[in-house]
């Protein structure tokens, strides 16, 4: 677990500065989100850390509407503010300053499978073994432990492995998203993986 429900409700207290770090762990999580949109989208046309950031300055202004408790609750709020964002990023992007509510609703149905995605490290490949009971119950404990485990990584380790095992590109296209050779990305991919689940490891 990365927060519970005494920091949550210790933010709720009005603290600017419990509500930072009761924020914080999710900025990893959040950005790989952003990142998977952006990358999918917009070709990495943009910022996700800015993304984050105004996802972040909005929860602030907006927490005392938040009425959940639990950590799962935070995260999925989180992320419908992150959807929001990114609907207006798109949009000024697409050139349309009109709120379209059919664009929030496909983005916050993507970031879900996105979510669903990050959570389930066995389907994607990336940890060895069966979790337990208790892990596959809390798919975004998990989903915040990767996204963490990436942040870590080199910045090409983790692009590959954004490419190739998020975004399911096919070697060649992986590629040519990073200028390199086929064979040098498939390489580089089998080491970004083993460093990644050293670090998933090393958190369980």
């Amino acid at each position: 677990m990365v927060v519970d429900t005494q920091h949550i409700l210790e933010a709720k207290g009005g603290d600017p500065v419990r509500l930072a770090g009761l924020l914080e762990p999710f900025r990893s999580y959040l950005k790989l989100l952003a990142r998977m949109q952006i990358g999918a989208r917009l070709q990495g046309k943009a910022d996700e850390s800015d993304i984050v950031q105004e996802t972040f300055l909005s929860a602030h202004g907006a927490f005392p509407e938040f009425r959940g408790s639990t950590e799962a609750e935070l995260t999925e709020w989180l992320r419908s503010i992150l959807a929001a964002k990114l609907a207006e990023l798109f949009r000024r992007y697409l050139g349309t300053k009109q709120r379209d509510v059919r664009l929030e609703k496909r983005i916050d149905d993507d970031l879900s499978r996105s979510a669903a995605l990050l959570g389930s490290t066995m389907a994607l490949g990336l940890v060895s073994r069966e979790p337990s009971p208790s892990q596959k119950a809390a798919g975004h404990e998990d989903a915040l432990h990767l996204s963490e485990a990436l942040a870590n990584l080199p910045a090409d380790y983790r692009e590959v492995i954004v490419l190739r095992n998020l975004e399911g590109l096919p070697f060649k296209m992986v590629a040519e998203r990073m200028e390199r050779s086929e064979d040098s990305v498939e390489k580089l991919w089998m080491r970004a993986l083993v460093k990644l689940r050293a670090h998933l490891g090393a958190a369980r």
